[in-house]
């Protein structure tokens, strides 16, 4: 068997079909970041390979052409491929059978059919079952296919399950768009290296980041629109609270304000759907069949969501709401139609390939950077050069902070330092990422257990993010300043984009400099001057208001209570723990300005 690099070029222009096989490799050319991983591979022919590579840049291609190769140079015999969830095993055995590998998507046990080439199963299967597994791995040469390879360390069990049905394959082929996770739990078959400062991060053998396959032209540029607003709601104690999106505020507040916007019965959910509708239809005008994806936290939000939509727009979208046979088929229609809305819960946001999702309401409170990057990625697929992907968001640091990062390409970390007074955005409980990759989107209850009650909401479309930029000042709803955003061509070319926005910003400010300020009822400032303030800055607020109330007991004679009960009097507001940041400025200022009074 030859193993040269040169070997890998020349094997793409052989006869397309295997002895007996049907044709393998069906697309006529690999890109570039597939053709250089294969030469790596052919090369080096290692037992584990870990390919990173971005969302809609081609994993699977790459791995079926690896497969073909590895089948018909009989270093292997079968394959087994590892996926996430039932929706992607079944699309991991069409994709696989059109370049004449046959899996069995529907095995569960016993010997495999001989008109079968392997099998298609997911995590969980194998996590239930792993002995069976791994009695097929050893009676035949196998390369197993682990997708998404950071799932077989979402539980304990799991990462056990993989090491003990896969340890005796002849080659392990593991993939990922996402390789960092938001705990420490190592991953199986990934190399860890320890780097300068004694931290272990998983080792790929090859890595095609965002800013790569953008650069490329493999995937789309994505638009982030971000809208604020006011939000009202009530806590368990019974006070009302009032914050504005985008303020500084204690973490629970940042959630309660965030679910607040996201109630369908507010008015931020219904105008940011109406937002991303004329979104919409100005892609449309580039991409007929383009279409939109709004990502709901729970089946009764993605239901009161469809049924927002069928009242803005006059059409049906398509509900899916759980990852069963159904759910499957449902995707499978919404892809081959061009109807233009689907509403989805959870999971369905990883692997779900619908390449003309060009649209995204992102209207879940899930903050991990894992789980944020699989959901823009079903956006960023690029079909055809030009196409631009528009992805819309609540003003919330952490998901602000995420879309401005979008081409950091990062490894998983098996060590991770804590420091004083630090904030680790991946430090997410191991609790929320388990309801992140739920298999089953069933109804929890735990929406009926909120410590809070969402009373009012509204929208103000707030920032434009591009490319680590952002741009843009606020404007209501339904503006002509909000429409000059929404209407951006859905055909462009990155730069294109970026000047685009540039002149956009450009003509809002002129226009704002020509309004009385009577009339400026929004902060009428660029994005780039507002920035949204971190719960870090928060807390710097909180300790100097104490700090002051402290100096002023001294000088007073009051104690800390009382002071603290006379500002939220005076200055209204809640309790200094769930105070936005202008609230805590302006009890700053009135304690200052005590205490200059009794000098």
């Amino acid at each position: 068997m030859t193993t040269t690099a040169s070997s890998a070029s020349h094997s793409h222009h052989l006869s397309p079909a295997f002895p007996g096989r049907a044709p393998w490799g069906t697309a006529s050319k690999l890109r570039a970041w597939q053709q250089g991983a294969m030469e790596k591979y052919i090369q080096e022919q290692p037992r584990d390979f870990l390919a990173v590579a971005t969302p809609g840049a081609g994993k699977t291609t790459f791995a079926l052409t690896l497969a073909s190769w590895l089948l018909h140079h009989h270093v292997v015999q079968q394959v087994t491929v590892v996926a996430p969830t039932e929706h992607l095993k079944k699309q991991w055995a069409e994709a696989a059978a059109r370049v004449g590998i046959k899996l069995d998507p529907e095995y569960s046990a016993g010997p495999l059919g001989r008109e079968y080439d392997g099998v298609a199963v997911t995590y969980a299967g194998v996590g239930v079952r792993p002995m069976l597994h791994r009695n097929r791995v050893e009676q035949r040469k196998t390369l197993v296919i682990l997708d998404e390879i950071h799932h077989a360390g979402d539980t304990k069990s799991w990462g056990e399950a993989c090491l003990e049905a896969f340890e005796p394959a002849t080659r392990r082929l593991a993939l990922t768009g996402t390789p960092f996770r938001s705990d420490t739990n190592p991953i199986p078959f990934v190399t860890y290296e320890e780097g300068p400062d004694g931290i272990r991060r998983s080792a790929a053998d090859y890595t095609y980041g965002y800013g790569s396959a953008l650069a490329d032209g493999v995937v789309r540029p994505v638009i982030f629109l971000s809208y604020s607003g006011n939000m009202r709601w009530r806590t368990k104690a019974g006070d009302e609270i009032e914050a504005r999106l985008g303020e500084p505020m204690t973490k629970d507040a940042v959630s309660q304000a965030w679910r607040t916007a996201l109630d369908p019965r507010g008015d931020w959910m219904p105008a940011v759907l109406r937002a991303a509708d004329r979104r919409l239809t100005e892609v449309r005008k580039a991409i007929p069949d383009a279409g939109a994806l709004v990502i709901a936290s729970d089946q009764d939000s993605a239901r009161a969501y469809a049924k927002l939509i069928r009242d803005i727009t006059g059409h049906k979208a398509t509900l899916v709401l759980s990852d069963d046979t159904g759910a499957s088929a449902k995707i499978d229609e919404f892809s081959n139609s061009d109807d233009r809305w689907m509403v989805a819960v959870r999971m369905v946001s990883e692997g779900v390939d619908v390449p003309r999702l060009a649209v995204g309401v992102y209207a879940t409170t899930i903050s991990t950077p894992l789980f944020f990057a699989q959901a823009v990625g079903r956006f960023v697929r690029s079909r055809r050069r030009g196409e631009t992907a528009s992805v819309f968001l609540p003003t919330v640091p952490d998901l602000l902070s995420f879309a401005n990062e979008m081409e950091k390409e990062r490894d998983h970390v098996l060590d991770r330092p804590k420091k004083d007074g630090e904030e680790d955005p991946y430090a997410e409980s191991e609790k929320e990422m388990e309801e992140a990759n739920r298999e089953q989107d069933e109804d929890t209850g735990e929406q009926d257990m909120l410590p809070f009650e969402a009373l009012e909401s509204d929208a103000v479309f707030d920032r434009v993010m591009y490319n680590g930029a952002e741009f843009g000042m606020q404007a209501h709803p339904g503006s002509e300043e909000e429409q000059d955003y929404l209407g951006i061509p859905g055909l462009l070319e990155p730069d294109q984009v970026q000047l685009l926005l540039q002149k956009r910003q450009a003509r809002q400010i002129a226009h704002s400099r020509r309004k009385p300020d009577t009339e400026a009822d929004l902060l009428e400032l660029p994005a780039e001057r507002r920035p949204v303030v971190s719960h870090k800055e928060l807390m710097e607020l909180r300790r100097k208001l104490n700090t002051m109330v402290g100096a002023y007991v001294h000088q007073s004679g009051k104690p800390h209570g009382v002071i603290h009960t006379e500002l939220r009097r005076v200055c209204g507001g809640p309790p200094a723990a769930e105070a936005t940041a202008g609230q805590l400025r302006q009890r700053i200022a009135k304690v200052q300005e005590w205490a200059t009074r009794m000098r």
